[in-house]
C-alpha cells in the first residue's frame, strides 16, 4: 500500500516536470519571436528614416550646389570687370607702359647676360683645367691635379718653388749628343723668353733610348708647359679625329706659358697619304692636323718621336726644322747608365722603408762582363734589367743577389731581347705588307 503511493507520488513529480519543462520551451520560444518581430520592427523604421533623410540631403546637396555656382560665376564677373578696368587703365598710362617696358628689357637682358656669362666662365674654365682625350700625359694644371694636391697646385699657380731644370738631368746619352741636345735646350728656352716662333724637333731612333724623357726635360728648362699624345690613339677614333685634334690645339692656345706638344709614336698616325692606305677618317685627321701646325707659332712647339721616320708625310717632314737621331748606348755609356741604376734600385731602392740589396762576389769585373753583353741593350731595357736584379733580390731570404743570379738573370733578360727583336722585325714586315701601295 505504501509503495502504490510513492510510485503514484513519483508519477505525479514527473508530470509537473515535464510540464514545467514544456512551459519553459514555450517562454523561450515566444521571447525569440517577440525579440525577432522587435527587431525586425525596428529595421523597417531605420530603413523608413532613412529614405525620408536621403530625400532630405540630395535636396540640400542642390540647394548648396547651386548657390555655390551663382557665387563663382559672379566672381569671375566681378573679377573680370576688375581686371578689364585695369587693363584698360593701365594702357591709358604711358608712364606705366614705358616703365614696363623697360623693367621687362632689364630683366631680360640681366638673364641672357648670366646665362650667356655661366656658358662662357665654364668653356674658359674647361679650356684652362680640362684635359683633351688625346693629352695621356701633362704639366699642366688639371681638375684631377687641383682636387689630389691643392696645395701643391697653389704653389704651381703661384708660381712659389719652382725653377728650371736641367734638360739632361737622368739622361746618360753619347757627347756629342749630349752636346746638341743642350744646345737645343737652351735655344728653347730663349725662344720662349723671346716671344720668337718655335721650332719644331724631330726625335727618332730605337726604343728606350730617352727620347720622351729629354722632351719631359726640355720643357721644364724652357719654362713649357708639356702634353704627351700617342699617334695610335688618333686613328680608333674615327670621324671624331678632326673634332678631338681641334680640341687638342684650342687647349695648347690656353697655356700661359706655352706648350710643348710631344707626339710619340708618331707614325702611327702621321703616314704618307700617297703611299699608305689610310682611311677617308684618317686622312681628314692629317689634313686637320696639318691645318693647325702649317705656320708658325710662339704659342706651342711641336716635338715628333718615331722609330720610323720615313713613314711620314712629305708635308710632316716639312714642317720639322731640327731632326735628332737617338741611337743605342755605347760602351762607355751603358757603363754609366749601369752605375746610376744600381744605385738607384739596388745599393739605395727608393723608398723610406725599402730594403737594401746586399751583393755577393760581384765587383768591378762582373758589372764590365755585364756592359760588354749588353751591346744591343737600351736605357730602357738597361733599366729593366738592373730592376731584374732587384726582383730577384727580393725573391730570396735577406734580399740576397749572388754572383750565380746576377748572371742568370742578365742571360734570361739577352733571351727575352732576342725574341723582342724578332717579333719587332716581323711586325715592321707585316705593316710594310699592309700600307705600302705600290
Amino acid at each position: 500500500m505504501q509503495e502504490e503511493q510513492l510510485k503514484k507520488q513519483e508519477e505525479m513529480i514527473g508530470r509537473q516536470e515535464a510540464m514545467r519543462r514544456k512551459t519553459a520551451e514555450m517562454e523561450a520560444e515566444l521571447r525569440t519571436k517577440t525579440e525577432l518581430a522587435k527587431a525586425q520592427a525596428e529595421a523597417d523604421g531605420r530603413i523608413r528614416q532613412e529614405r525620408a533623410n536621403h530625400d532630405l540631403i540630395m535636396e540640400k546637396v542642390r540647394l548648396e550646389a547651386i548657390e555655390k555656382r551663382d557665387t563663382v560665376l559672379k566672381s569671375i564677373a566681378d573679377g573680370g570687370k576688375i581686371l578689364g578696368q585695369g587693363i584698360s587703365s593701365y594702357l591709358d598710362d604711358k608712364d606705366k607702359l614705358r616703365n614696363t617696358a623697360l623693367v621687362v628689357t632689364g630683366i631680360a637682358a640681366g638673364v641672357y647676360t648670366a646665362k650667356t656669362g655661366i656658358g662662357i666662365s665654364g668653356r674658359f674654365i674647361e679650356a684652362r683645367l680640362g684635359k683633351p682625350s688625346l693629352v695621356r700625359e701633362t704639366s699642366r694644371m688639371t681638375f684631377s691635379q687641383l682636387a689630389k694636391s691643392p696645395l701643391s697646385s697653389m704653389k704651381r699657380i703661384l708660381g712659389v718653388g719652382t725653377k728650371a731644370d736641367d734638360a739632361m738631368t737622368g739622361i746618360v746619352l753619347e757627347k756629342g749628343l749630349d752636346s746638341q741636345l743642350r744646345k737645343i735646350a737652351l735655344s728653347t728656352s730663349n725662344t720662349k723668353k723671346n716671344r720668337a716662333p718655335f721650332r719644331h724637333l724631330l726625335l727618332h731612333g730605337p726604343p728606350g733610348t730617352g727620347k720622351t724623357l729629354f722632351a719631359r726635360g726640355l720643357a721644364k728648362q724652357s719654362g713649357l708647359d708639356y702634353a704627351i699624345l700617342t699617334g695610335g690613339d688618333i686613328a680608333p677614333l674615327g670621324r671624331e679625329a678632326v673634332t678631338e685634334l681641334h680640341k687638342l690645339f684650342d687647349w695648347a692656345k690656353t697655356s700661359r706659358k706655352g706648350l710643348l706638344l710631344f707626339v710619340d709614336e708618331a707614325d702611327g698616325f702621321l703616314q704618307s697619304r700617297e703611299t699608305a692606305k689610310i682611311s677617308e677618317d684618317q686622312r681628314n685627321a692629317l689634313n686637320a692636323f696639318l691645318f693647325r701646325t702649317g705656320t708658325e707659332t710662339d704659342q706651342f712647339m711641336m716635338v715628333y718621336a718615331s722609330n720610323q721616320p720615313a713613314q711620314f708625310d712629305t708635308a710632316i717632314t716639312d714642317r720639322i726644322d731640327e731632326m735628332v737621331e737617338f741611337e743605342l748606348p755605347g760602351k762607355a755609356e751603358r757603363a754609366k747608365m749601369i752605375a746610376l741604376y744600381l744605385e738607384k734600385y739596388i745599393l739605395n731602392p727608393p723608398g723610406m722603408f725599402a730594403k737594401k740589396v746586399t751583393t755577393v762576389d760581384i765587383g768591378d769585373a762582373e758589372i764590365e762582363r755585364v756592359v760588354e753583353e749588353t751591346a744591343n741593350f737600351s736605357g730602357r731595357a738597361i733599366s729593366k734589367l738592373v730592376i731584374a736584379w732587384q726582383a730577384a733580390a727580393y725573391g730570396t731570404e735577406g734580399a740576397i743577389l749572388d754572383q750565380e743570379t746576377f748572371f742568370t738573370t742578365l742571360e734570361n733578360h739577352k733571351k727575352s731581347m732576342a725574341q723582342k727583336e724578332q717579333w719587332q722585325t716581323m711586325s715592321v714586315a707585316r705593316a710594310e705588307a699592309l700600307t705600302t701601295d705600290r
